[in-house]
C-alpha cells in the first residue's frame, strides 16, 4: 500500500480538517490531499468540504477520471480503522480483491434522473385529461 499500511483512528484523521492540514478517508483510505489543495481544479473548499466523514460516495458521484485515481495514489498516507467510524457517518471500504462484488446502489441522481421524465409524462397526461374533460362538459 502507498501509505506504508499505517492505519489511523477516524477522530485522528478528523483533526486534519483545515487549508494548511487537510486528510481525507476515500473507500478506506486516507489521503492526505494538502499539497493539491491549491490544484484540485474544484477548488479547496470542495476537499474542506468532504473532511471529518467518509468521502467515498462524494468522490464517486463527480466521476473522476482515471488520471485522477492514479493521481490519488501519491497522497495515500494509510487506512482509516473502520471501528473508529462513526455509524452514521459510514465507511466504505472496498472488499478485497478476488472477493464477490456487493449489489451496484442506485444514487440520488440515478433515481432523480428515472423519476423527473417518469413525472413530466404523468403530469402530462393528467393535464391532458382534465383539458378533454373540461371541454366535453362545456
Amino acid at each position: 500500500m502507498e501509505g506504508g499500511g499505517k492505519v489511523y483512528s477516524f477522530p485522528e484523521v478528523r483533526k486534519h480538517s483545515e487549508r494548511q492540514d487537510c486528510w481525507l478517508i476515500i473507500s478506506g483510505k486516507v489521503y492526505d490531499v494538502t499539497p493539491y489543495m491549491e490544484e484540485h481544479p474544484g477548488g479547496d473548499e470542495v476537499l474542506l468540504a468532504c473532511t471529518g466523514k467518509d468521502a467515498t460516495a462524494d468522490f464517486d458521484d463527480i466521476g473522476h477520471s482515471d488520471a485522477a485515481k492514479e493521481l490519488m495514489r501519491q497522497y495515500c498516507v494509510g487506512e482509516v480503522d473502520a471501528a473508529t467510524v462513526p455509524a452514521k457517518l459510514g465507511c466504505a471500504v472496498l472488499p478485497a480483491k478476488g472477493a464477490a462484488d456487493p449489489a451496484p446502489r442506485a444514487s440520488t441522481g440515478q433515481l432523480l434522473q428515472l423519476a423527473l421524465p417518469l413525472l413530466l409524462v404523468a403530469m402530462a397526461f393528467a393535464l391532458q385529461t382534465f383539458a378533454k374533460t373540461k371541454t366535453e362538459t362545456d
